[in-house]
């Protein structure tokens, strides 16, 4: 499942979530948010799963800080990324532009 969620007014906004496979024996749901404050920073990511952190550049694609996934998360989270690249960088535009 990948969807855009959320209105532009709101501090933090969950845009996307997706379904990984954490170990093959179990899915998990990621989220991926975009927070008001970071306006002016280039564009990218948050992504969130229990009490794992990350933060991905958007342009290019590139994992900036993590804590607590895995090397094979990072993989994970960031080829889904790539695959709906176009997405993510579309509901950036779309939250920041009001």
């Amino acid at each position: 499942m990948f969807s855009v969620s959320g209105s532009s007014s709101q501090a933090r906004k969950s845009w996307c979530e997706a379904e990984i496979n954490a170990d093959r024996a179990e899915s998990r749901s990621i989220s991926f948010l975009l927070f008001a404050g970071d306006r002016d920073e280039p564009q990218h990511s948050h992504v969130e799963r229990d009490d794992k952190v990350a933060k991905f550049w958007l342009d290019p694609i590139r994992l900036q800080s993590s804590g607590g996934f895995s090397r094979a998360e990072i993989s994970r989270i960031q080829k889904l990324i790539s695959e709906h690249h176009m997405e993510l960088m579309e509901a950036w535009h779309e939250y920041f532009r009001g």
